[in-house]
């Protein structure tokens, strides 16, 4: 080796530095050699990586000798090269492995041309299954109506059996003896439904003549009705006004009653119409208790009203209007308005009583209420009546309660 012998700044000769065991030391300043360990103070100003009087760093290992891959091993004459390891086919969110092969993940060719729908497709695919339930619901409503407007009431117990239209007596005002009186031999004190309860006072005898109550109605009830009835409406002379309230509310009470839809007109075969003069078809008149007993009878010694055909006469017994019927429960105006109704339908042509036809049903309007709603009770006062003996009705005023 070759002594350094140069001279630094201050005229001094270098002496050069054998190399250690390790290697020689790192140059003065702190600038490590390649491989070496970092001296104490980094590079000298101007010297570092990179810089023509300095060393080039490298931290790439030594690149080793020969081929960087095994060549490759010989493939059978045809045979296909593997592809490399790819996602498979069924990864979602993926791009296509390869632009040049064959797309095989199913893409959908171009869309062929929609057919025009009909009115009909467009609802269905509008509403979807809804399209589909109308139809039911509307065949659902026929069937309701069809069922409701043929049905005779036996499949409801809240639905009265009425007098059927075709036993109706057109010609009841050619009888010649009062109509709904009772008519059996039973003694009295066997009904004790059909005793009159306690209440107010009423007139025993009256002076056997009626003055008509003034007033009038347009017709109530179908126009074009078979037959529409006029009335008028009368009081006995020698009733006491305070008793039944005056002329005029017992006036109003039977026009109320008549033109009320649940009446006889709810059934739209008959009319009514109010009068007072000429000659009526019917007069309602409020009467005293004895002239009722002498117009109805009174083989029953029972309070009663009834129809008297040869004056065309619905006796209204004051007894009854004034203290009502056990059968009602103190209800003095529905009794009231039974008594108008089942009164006037015999007028009409209804001259059969009927009996409760089933077991808890309101009871038919053409049942003598006034003496009870079983039948047990009632038919002891008509004894050519036939039923069960065991039914029993609620009360009921009206022809067509369900009107």
């Amino acid at each position: 080796m070759v002594a350094d012998v140069s001279t630094g700044g201050g005229g001094r000769p270098r002496t050069p530095t054998a190399p250690g065991p390790q290697g020689p030391s790192a140059p003065r300043g702190g600038y490590p050699t390649p491989g070496g360990p970092p001296g104490p103070g980094g590079p000298p100003p101007g010297v570092g990586p990179g810089h023509p009087s300095g060393p080039m760093p490298s931290g790439r290992p030594p690149r080793p000798e020969g081929p960087a891959f095994p060549p490759p091993q010989a493939l059978p004459s045809g045979a296909t090269p593997p592809r490399p390891d790819r996602p498979r086919d069924d990864q979602p969110l993926r791009a296509h492995w390869d632009p040049t092969g064959v797309d095989t993940r199913g893409r959908r060719g171009p869309r062929p041309p929609r057919k025009k729908q009909s009115a009909l497709g467009r609802f269905v695919s509008t509403y979807g299954w809804r399209a589909y339930a109308i139809p039911v619901l509307v065949v659902l409503t026929v069937v309701l109506l069809v069922v409701t407007i043929t049905d005779d009431g036996s499949s409801s117990s809240a639905q009265p059996a009425t007098t059927p239209s075709e036993t109706r007596n057109t010609a009841v005002n050619s009888e010649t003896t009062a109509i709904g009186a009772p008519s059996g031999s039973i003694a009295a004190s066997s009904l004790p439904a059909g005793q009159l309860p306690d209440g107010g006072p009423f007139t025993t005898d009256g002076a056997k003549s009626w003055r008509t109550v003034q007033g009038t109605t347009g017709v109530v009830g179908n126009p074009r009705a078979s037959r529409t009835y006029t009335y008028s409406v009368e009081v006995e002379n020698g009733l006491n006004p305070a008793d039944y309230g005056s002329d005029s509310a017992f006036g109003k009470l039977v026009d109320a009653t008549l033109s009320n839809p649940r009446s006889w007109i709810g059934g739209g075969a008959v009319a009514f119409r109010r009068v007072d003069g000429g000659n009526p078809d019917f007069r309602v008149s409020l009467t005293s208790t004895n002239t009722t007993r002498e117009l109805c009878g009174y083989q029953i010694k029972l309070e009663s009203s009834c129809y008297y055909p040869p004056e065309g006469r619905v006796t209204v017994n004051e007894a009854r209007w004034v203290r009502g019927a056990v059968s009602y429960q103190g209800d003095d105006l529905l009794y009231r308005q039974y008594l108008i109704n089942h009164e006037v339908g015999h007028a009409i042509g209804y001259e059969q009583h009927e009996p409760c036809g089933r077991q808890g049903a309101l009871a038919p309007i053409m049942m003598q209420q006034t003496f009870g709603v079983s039948n047990s009770q009632i038919m002891a006062l008509d004894p050519d009546m036939r039923a069960d003996r065991d039914l029993t009705c609620r009360a009921n005023p009206w022809p067509f309660p369900q009107a």
